[in-house]
């Protein structure tokens, strides 16, 4: 544009060559003149040197001040006879140190790792719980305690107490153990994260029993399938009443609904026999009782079974909670 008017200008002279090429005056003397370059903003007399901005900064990170505002720090200061600057110069100078935030060491929340735990016989893996149950007066409850084998789905102990409590806890688990003649390494205990389950006295017994301790990630009820499904079954029984009248009541009737749970329930996620009957080892000879009786059918009436000869399901022979996702992850260390 310049190179263009300066052509221009001897002939035509300034305002006739910007008249041709459609350029304000204003614009061209503009680029004319050599850019201005601006002079550094003086510094203000009031202006904290470099060593004052340090006190400053060293003061407010002090142990006296992190975990203070600088409100806070301005008028602590001033009781004790000490004037550095005004609040908002120290807000600009933990701007400028990238400070404007929690200046105290925050909580590093440790990581949790999933549980992987896995089963191939009774006894290996147990689950545990408390879930909640209606007290007689609105607002007020029962704990329920219950300790399932997640390959047999069988109940090995539970109680009905009017609280939680890790003394109790240790006491079940305790029982549980001498009734089910566990040895040290034998078996490993899933939990969640409970105060009675991470209790130190619940610790404690894990380490006298030799019990592998397992426990959820906060805030993943999947991390413990089996209490929840078995609690799921449990609390939604036709015998289940919307409030127990009493704690003995609660107790009758959690006995009975356990008996029928453990010995009655023919359970889906084991090929229909009882948690009772693979737990004790009864379930191989109850299945092939049942493959009998099947055969005769297809015996009888082939025609009846489109798909062949029928074949009783048989229980899983490993039972996993989270289960590896690819078979890499079965056999990698």
């Amino acid at each position: 544009m310049s190179a263009g008017i300066a052509m221009l200008i001897p002939i035509v002279g300034v305002l006739a060559a910007c008249a041709a090429l459609g350029v304000p005056r204003a614009t061209f003397y503009r680029h004319r003149k050599p850019a201005a370059i601006a002079a550094p903003r003086p510094s203000p007399p009031r202006t904290l040197s470099v060593d004052e901005r340090a006190v400053v900064l060293a003061t407010l990170d002090s142990d006296a001040f992190a975990d203070k505002t600088p409100a806070q720090v301005y008028a602590g200061l001033l009781d004790d006879g000490i004037h550095l600057c005004s609040i908002r110069t120290m807000y600009r100078i933990l701007h400028d140190n990238a400070q404007v935030r929690e200046r105290r060491e925050q909580r590093q929340h440790p990581t949790y790792v999933k549980p992987r735990l896995v089963a191939t016989k009774p006894n290996q893996v147990w689950s545990w719980d408390i879930t909640k149950l209606a007290a007689p007066s609105r607002g007020t409850y029962f704990s329920l305690y219950v300790i399932i084998d997640i390959f047999s789905r069988y109940v090995v102990a539970w109680a009905v107490a009017r609280t939680e409590s890790a003394k109790l806890a240790k006491a079940l688990l305790a029982e549980a153990c001498e009734r089910e003649n566990i040895v040290p390494g034998q078996l490993t205990i899933h939990a969640d994260r409970g105060s009675p389950m991470i209790a130190k006295s619940t610790a404690a017994l894990y380490l006298d029993l030799g019990i592998h301790q397992s426990h959820s990630r906060p805030h993943v009820s999947d991390d413990n399938p089996f209490s929840e499904a078995a609690f799921r079954t449990l609390l939604y029984r036709p015998m289940m009443p919307e409030r127990f009248g009493s704690l003995e009541d609660a107790r009758a009737t959690s006995l009975a609904l356990f008996d029928w749970y453990n010995e009655r329930h023919y359970h889906s996620s084991i090929a229909l026999v009882t948690p009772a009957d693979l737990h004790h080892g009864r379930a191989p000879r109850i299945i092939a009782a049942r493959q009998l009786v099947l055969d005769a059918a297809y015996q009888d009436h082939p025609e009846r079974f489109v798909r062949g000869a029928p074949t009783h399901p048989t229980p899983p022979t490993t039972v996993w909670i989270n289960p590896p996702a690819t078979a890499f992850e079965v056999t990698a260390p």
